[in-house]
């Protein structure tokens, strides 16, 4: 028995040891801006005076929470985020649902599913502005063959942040369906079985098999994806710049605009630790409600 654990300590000292160099490149990746951000949110730092001479404590923070501009990207950001989250998991668990059904032709399906998702989020972007260009776009033209009237996808403030969401939805879903399906094809057959003998509907299954098995892996899939739409900003510069108005105004192209157009590189750094904490809080949160499963 002191033999074995004696290997199975050298082979865990051997396994460290090679993983080290990786692990330290990747903490110093990852710590290094988390530090310089938490660092420069207490001070002073501006793109004019780009120094750390004057400390201001919590002064960043309270200011960020005080700008009304911010408060209203965070709002967007929420709405954003949920409708997202929401519509991408109802669309992708569909689909996931019927691909795990196929027999034939699979590797034909996620090839197509993949296609958007292996696109630059610039080049979507760059490609459904022009699809949705008031007068030159395709979308307008078809919408003028059905005798509808145009409509000015990213230039009115109902439609705009419901157009970054088609678009984000068109790019992101491939992702959930992926992980969705995954976790559908892990899952085991007996219980199907046994419902088939008690005489239990397709409808009956999903609801008292799929789902309870699924929900460990739908909260991990939720909980990717709402990290993700947090972070998008590459639509928003892309299509809207944050308009219009502050229609489409997202919490990381705020946060930017902050940064790089009005020089307060100290308050964004504070705005961008107050959006990490969130993010951070609901990942715990979400965390601890998956370990109830396990």
């Amino acid at each position: 028995m002191n033999q074995h654990t004696a290997i199975d300590s050298a082979d865990r000292r051997f396994g460290w040891f090679m993983s080290a160099p990786a692990l330290a490149l990747l903490l110093a990746v990852i710590l290094f801006p988390v530090f310089w951000a938490l660092y420069t949110s207490v001070h002073d730092y501006t793109l004019i005076a780009p120094n750390f001479d004057t400390f201001t404590g919590t002064g960043n923070y309270v200011s960020a929470l005080q700008n009304d501009e911010f408060r209203h990207s965070l709002g967007i950001t929420a709405f954003f985020v949920f409708f997202v989250v929401v519509l991408e998991f109802i669309v992708g668990f569909t689909v996931a649902l019927m691909l795990n059904s196929v027999e034939r032709f699979k590797p034909v399906y996620y090839g197509i599913l993949l296609c958007p998702l292996l696109m630059n989020p610039v080049i979507v972007g760059l490609i459904w502005r022009m699809f949705l260009h008031p007068s030159l776009g395709i979308v307008n033209y078809l919408l003028s063959i059905a005798e509808l009237e145009p409509v000015n996808w990213l230039g009115s403030t109902k439609v705009a942040m419901w157009t970054i969401i088609m678009v984000d939805i068109w790019h992101q879903v491939s992702f959930m369906i992926v992980l969705l399906l995954a976790g559908l094809s892990s899952l085991p057959k007996e219980p199907y079985e046994a419902a088939r003998v008690d005489g239990a509907g397709t409808l009956k299954a999903f609801w008292h098999i799929t789902l309870p098995l699924m929900w460990p892996v739908i909260i991990v899939t939720l909980l990717i994806r709402m990290i993700f739409a947090v972070k998008t900003y590459d639509l928003v510069y892309i299509m809207t710049r944050g308009g219009p108005g502050t229609a489409t105004d997202l919490t990381s192209y705020f946060i930017y605009r902050q940064a790089f157009v009005s020089l307060h590189v100290g308050e964004a750094s504070a705005m961008a630790v107050i959006l990490l904490c969130l993010i951070l809080f609901l990942t715990v949160y979400l965390y601890r409600y998956i370990r109830q499963f396990n």
